[in-house]
């Protein structure tokens, strides 16, 4: 798994350089988990999605903003609505997070590893979009698939980064999600719905994340 994941890695820095697209070469394969079917559809969620309900009323504005964000970030939307798997994991500091406890936040769950150079290449856009929006509610939690941990905290130090990162040696949060390129992020609404999915690194700091973010925070 890790070396695939490793070789993923490499196309995905590729596929990037190049500008193509990403979401038809690392379709997961068949014996995927059932959580990666459900956040790998390219269709969007139906009305009664709880992260769709914002386009509606006098919030249509918060709405608009994530659409585009997800747009303009060529981002994958769920095919059905469905929360986000619940989880507990340590973290590299010695706290806990538990999923559940960020309801009513925004919150970002990024997957990486010290040896995939596109997810190093995306942690200081990452990093300026925590700080941006952190204030507000929104949570952005790096999960780290290193084997080796002593590995993570140096670069962590390295590149003055403050989101919290979790570690994942054994891959068991990945795999609850079905993890199968690095980077991947999942971004999950207030209500703890899955609201998208990118694989491959993104431009996190332009205009496109900060309105995709906003969207998600609404109000």
């Amino acid at each position: 798994m890790r070396r695939k994941l490793a070789l993923t890695a490499v196309a995905i820095g590729a596929a990037a350089v190049a500008g193509v697209g990403l979401f038809a070469a690392l379709r997961p394969v068949a014996d995927a988990p059932a959580a990666a079917s459900t956040s790998a559809g390219t269709a969007a969620p139906p009305a009664e999605d709880a992260s769709s309900a914002a386009t509606a009323g006098p919030h249509a504005g918060q709405g608009l903003a994530l659409d585009e964000g997800v747009r303009e970030l060529d981002l994958i939307r769920p095919a059905r609505a469905k929360r986000a798997e619940d989880f507990t994991v340590a973290l590299v500091g010695g706290e806990t997070l538990k999923l559940r406890a960020q309801r009513g936040k925004a919150v970002m769950i990024n997957f990486w590893a010290t040896w995939c150079p596109p997810c190093r290449e995306e942690m200081p856009a990452m990093e300026r979009l925590y700080r941006r929006h952190r204030e507000r509610g929104f949570v952005l939690l790096a999960v780290s698939v290193d084997t080796d941990a002593s590995l993570v905290r140096p670069f962590l130090e390295h590149h003055k980064l403050t989101f919290p990162v979790a570690l994942d040696a054994k891959m068991e949060l990945a795999n609850t999600y079905g993890v199968r390129a690095l980077p991947s992020s999942f971004l999950i609404d207030r209500n703890g719905y899955m609201t998208a999915l990118a694989l491959g690194p993104r431009p996190w700091d332009n205009r496109a994340a900060h309105a995709l973010v906003e969207g998600m925070l609404g109000p």
